[in-house]
């Protein structure tokens, strides 16, 4: 017999040795956070110690109408409210998986009725039983019970506290996604907010051109008149003011579509936006300060939420290795059971209790927990490419946004000469025109040419603004 309980104690040795052997997960390695550029221009040396990325957006924007706007959004916005439900979600997550790591109890109450045949063992043993003295035993028989029933699975792997950091982790990551969120909903209210007011700007500019055309055609009837002119004059003028007033309902209706894309991001229903249109030419853009490359692992809140993805996933990947592990569950349970319910508060007679511990492990037939760690795996890779794209396309955004600003400045400085000097052509035209000494469709030439120059200089003062706007934000700023 000892003999006997040896061999089993034996096999059962080699099943459970067999069921630990797990495979190992891929070794992956972060070439492109270990190989980060040092500045972002290879021929500038950037101080790590001045980044604009970590300024306030309250010190960062003055205009205390878009301060106002922005405040608007970030109480009301809904794409927001759904992320800090995101983070409601991963938090009770959290708390699932920490459950796990203690016992479950739960109470019960049960009734039931079993009739056995005679001639069983069981049969056979109640009806030689006597409950009482000269009482047998009930047939069919009753079952009443109630009491209270423990489960605990002990964690000897850590798979259950690894399945709980990997929720953590991923909580963490949602936080990190709501800055992120929080960063863009500023960028967007402050980049439709500059070109709201790019189009007040046009608009008076188009208003201002009108009221110039109404002059030129005026002026040409009365050279028609005098026969310093002729009709074709006439009839060019007025289909030019019929355009530029044309152009003027065009920019009205962007205007007001300008407005609603801000109410939206504001969460509210269509109302006025207030601005002040009037300083939009002489606002000077920031001076914006990049720091360092390695920087943008520590302020830009899409990088830290992809690299929470990554642990996450990574502790995933240990979490589905460790099913392959056998498991120890302890099952207890207390309570009372008799066949008849008044023989239930016959103490201790009816106290029913039960102890009972089960190591098991994963022996034939492990397809499902191979496939489970295998998606677990890709996924780990999946997320270093994540994370991986997520940084480099964070280095190229501010890359190219560095050469955006040199070259928009260079822009706007140039179309501020050609304004002027097209604004003193026009002048020079109008004279000569009204002295016939110049032909009309000079006149028409210099005025478009003058409102084009004057409508693009708009443009590049809002992309001037638009493009610090976008490099603070990629510099991660805008959460805090």
């Amino acid at each position: 017999m000892k003999i006997y309980n040896k061999y089993i104690t034996a096999i059962a040795i080699s099943l459970v040795l067999a069921s630990c052997k797990a495979p190992m997960a891929t070794v992956i390695q972060d070439d492109v956070k270990n190989n980060i550029p040092e500045n972002f221009n290879q021929n500038e040396q950037q101080d790590a110690n001045t980044n604009t990325g970590t300024t306030p957006w309250r010190q960062f924007f003055t205009d205390p109408n878009l301060v106002s706007l922005i405040e608007t959004s970030l109480k009301n916005n809904q794409e927001l409210m759904i992320t800090l439900q995101e983070i409601e979600i991963a938090k009770s997550g959290i708390v699932a998986k920490k459950g796990r790591l203690s016992p479950s109890v739960r109470a019960g109450l049960g009734a039931g009725v079993e009739k056995v045949g005679r001639y069983t063992s069981t049969g056979a043993g109640d009806a030689s039983t006597e409950i009482e003295p000269r009482r047998e035993m009930p047939d069919p028989l009753g079952n009443f019970e109630g009491g209270l029933m423990a489960n605990w699975e002990i964690d000897i792997w850590k798979k259950l506290r690894t399945e709980k950091d990997a929720a953590v982790a991923h909580y963490l990551s949602t936080v990190e996604g709501k800055n992120f969120v929080l960063s863009n909903l500023i960028e967007e209210v402050a980049d439709n907010y500059y070109e709201l007011l790019a189009l007040d700007n046009q608009l008076d500019i188009i208003q201002q051109y009108i009221k110039l055309q109404t002059r030129a055609l005026e002026i040409a009837k009365i050279q028609k008149q005098a026969a310093a002119a002729t009709e074709l004059a006439v009839k060019k003028f007025q289909a030019e003011l019929a355009k530029s007033k044309a152009t003027e309902y065009t920019i009205r209706q962007e205007i007001t579509e300008k407005e609603n894309q801000i109410n939206a991001l504001c969460g509210r229903y269509p109302q006025p936006i207030l601005r002040t249109k009037e300083s939009f030419m002489s606002i000077i853009p920031q001076t914006v300060y990049t720091g360092i490359p390695s920087q943008l692992l520590a302020n830009r809140p899409d990088i830290k939420q992809a690299e929470l993805e990554l642990k996450a996933a990574k502790l995933d990947v240990e979490a589905a290795r460790k099913e392959f592990y056998p498991s120890l569950e302890i099952s207890a349970t207390l309570g009372l059971e008799a066949f008849k319910p008044s023989y239930l508060v016959k103490l201790p007679e009816s106290i029913a209790t039960s102890l009972v511990g089960e190591l098991a492990g994963p022996l034939i037939n492990k397809s499902a927990i191979k496939a489970n760690f295998q998606t677990a795996d890709a996924k780990q890779i999946q997320a270093l490419y994540e994370y991986d794209k997520t940084i480099l396309n964070a280095y190229l955004d501010i890359s190219n946004l560095m050469s955006k600003v040199k070259n928009i400045d260079q822009y706007y400085q140039l179309k501020s000469q050609e304004t002027q000097a097209l604004d003193q052509s026009i002048d020079i035209a109008n004279q000569l025109f009204k002295n016939s000494r110049a032909d009309y469709l000079e006149v028409l030439l210099n005025q478009r040419d003058a409102l084009d120059a004057k409508m693009e200089l708009i443009e590049a003062k809002q992309k001037q603004l638009s493009t610090v706007v976008d490099i603070y934000k990629s510099l991660g700023g805008g959460w805090k």
